[in-house]
């Protein structure tokens, strides 16, 4: 291995490729290996003509690179002497896995460097207007994953009664699982809800409704991953969006179905 020889983990933000930091740019015009995440925008590969682009997807339902093999790759190539950047989507420590290879790195003694980068769940509700902290509403915001590695379940009532802001990542396919537990577990089915796809880039999409309504809602408009789940009485905050419509007429629609069904 080269004194050259270095590995960057890199935040590429939420998808507008302007989102993504000068140091991560930084980085990227020095790599000479890129190993990129599906969620990327593929824009930003601009940053980088001279390196060798290595797709190693992740995606959730989607046929993925397995972890283990992303964590080998990086050290064998540091171990080469390559500079390396491994650009994921959002912020690498935020359900990004970039603990898991820091790690990796770190037990083969390779030299790295982390660069943060703005997390999708912040971005995409910046993008709707809606401020996860605002002092007359919540006293904080709460960052979740929508299923565990193991199966197991998330501790709903303790998230209900934190009284912030719920962000959930990695979600859609379980969303009326998610408000079905969050309702049982004490939260008011009249509690604001958004989902937005794509979020801050130019095909962005999103829907507000009420917590109970939000997955018949989500559903009528195709709604589908990449996409983050909001919570919480800022969402009232939000600005139109394409498909909104009024809470309760959502929800009366939403309760007319599942009585039918």
């Amino acid at each position: 291995m080269t004194s050259a020889a270095k590995v960057y983990l890199v935040g590429a933000g939420p998808g507008d490729p302007d989102l993504i930091t000068l140091k991560a740019v930084k980085a990227l015009q020095q790599a000479e290996v890129v190993l990129v995440d599906d969620l990327v925008n593929p824009a930003l590969l601009a940053h980088c003509p001279q390196a060798r682009i290595v797709p190693v997807g992740k995606r959730g339902g989607c046929k993925s690179t397995p972890q283990h093999f992303i964590n080998r790759m990086l050290v064998a190539l540091a171990e080469q002497g390559q500079v390396v950047v491994r650009l994921k989507g959002g912020d690498p420590f935020v359900f990004g896995r970039g603990g898991e290879e820091m790690l990796a790195l770190r037990a083969a003694n390779i030299p790295y460097e982390i660069i943060p980068g703005m997390t999708s769940g912040l971005g995409a509700c910046a993008s709707m207007e809606v401020p996860v902290t605002h002092r007359g509403y919540n006293h904080g915001v709460t960052l979740i994953t929508g299923h565990t590695q193991d199966g197991e379940p998330l501790p709903w009532q303790a998230l209900v009664e934190t009284n912030t802001t719920l962000v959930i990542y990695m979600g859609m396919q379980h969303l009326p699982e998610i408000t079905r537990n969050l309702i049982n577990a004490g939260m008011s089915a009249d509690m604001p809800c958004m989902v937005v796809e794509n979020g801050t880039r130019e095909h962005q999409r999103a829907v507000t409704s009420s917590l109970q309504a939000i997955p018949y809602l989500a559903h009528t408009q195709g709604l589908k991953s990449p996409a983050i789940i909001v919570v919480g009485e800022v969402v009232k905050l939000a600005k139109n969006s394409q498909q909104e419509q009024d809470w309760q007429e959502n929800l009366q629609t939403w309760l007319n179905v599942a009585s039918a069904a």
